[in-house]
């Protein structure tokens, strides 16, 4: 049985990651800190369905001697390190929080992998974010990305960078996963889908961007995890290349028109949104756009869950869940 270590195993995307690899048969243990960002006991109560699953330690991975010692003895053969603090808006309000958990964790996460033994490589995650303003769609993982429009998108960009040196000086294989708009069941609060659906079920007006002229790129958790999954059996062929950091697009390669995302919402829950249509917000961009030929290429597989699909799975789950 092979041990993973997954950073940021309450979190969103941590907790799918975490039943998913514990399902395929992976030993799992989880590191997450149950940061107040959003309701910690949705968190809690992600940990308790995983179960016996798995076993989550409650630590700050920016703790560099804390998370170096669990690195040491759990001895995974993969990382997977999706702890971070989320969010474009909050970065605006509370900077800080950006550079403890998205620069200071990732350097430990990278200083505890550089002195792992058995590690075979390291998958962490980074953002659409980072693509900041571009217009040439889709996004490509070769376009420049050194215009950030956001603090939370410069931090996951300096991830990137550090990752490709601790490549280049120390050889540690490792996977940047640009994630596009994830959303679905135990998802995240903050996130529109999320809000819009409850103000929807209040019958409260929901606050529409740009006056509804966006897209986005929405990815179906499922198709995120699938992903994870694969790259987490084995790094890809880094033969002939200068370093041993790739990254990759996980996106639905389907942009989605705001007003066309509001419908399936309404659709979903049978009732219709009341939309309070308000200017750009700051740190924001119009679209976004992934170009996913790197991930079909290397590890044969294209998100595509219709954003239908998705947004009746995760209403169907929240329609179930309340309290959080």
């Amino acid at each position: 049985m092979k041990t993973v270590l997954i950073t940021g195993a309450a979190g969103f995307i941590g907790f799918h990651t975490t039943a998913r690899l514990a399902q395929a048969g992976w030993r799992v243990i989880g590191a997450d800190n149950f940061n107040d960002y959003y309701n910690a006991e949705l968190k809690r109560a992600r940990v308790n369905a995983l179960g016996d699953n798995a076993t989550v330690h409650e630590i700050d991975i920016a703790d560099a001697d804390a998370f170096s010692k669990l690195v040491q003895e759990t001895t995974p053969e993969v990382v997977i390190h999706l702890a971070a603090q989320a969010g474009v808006r909050y970065s605006l309000e509370n900077p800080f929080a950006y550079a403890h958990s998205n620069l200071n964790g990732h350097l430990s996460v990278l200083e505890a992998c550089r002195h792992a033994k058995g590690l075979s490589h390291l998958i962490y995650a980074s953002s659409s974010s980072v693509y900041g303003g571009n217009t040439k769609t889709p996004f490509s993982e070769t376009d420049p990305v050194d215009a950030p429009v956001s603090l939370y998108a410069a931090t996951k960009r300096a991830d990137e960078l550090m990752s490709s040196t601790y490549a280049h000086l120390y050889g540690i294989k490792q996977i940047g996963l640009r994630f596009f708009t994830v959303y679905g069941p135990w998802g995240r609060p903050d996130m529109a889908y999320w809000t819009f659906t409850d103000k929807i079920l209040k019958g409260e007006a929901i606050p529409v961007y740009n006056h509804g002229e966006m897209r986005r790129d929405f990815t179906y958790i499922d198709d995120v995890t699938e992903a994870i999954e694969r790259m987490a059996g084995h790094a890809p062929d880094f033969s002939g290349e200068d370093r041993t950091h790739r990254l990759y697009n996980i996106g639905n390669h389907t942009p989605v028109p705001l007003m066309a995302f509001i419908a399936a919402l309404e659709q979903a829950l049978g009732k219709k949104a009341e939309k309070h249509m308000l200017p750009m917000q700051p740190g924001d961009v119009k679209e976004t756009y992934a170009d996913v030929t790197r991930l079909a290429a290397d590890y044969g597989f294209n998100p595509s869950t219709p954003i239908e699909d998705g947004l009746k799975r995760f209403v169907d789950w929240r329609l179930a869940n309340r309290d959080f």
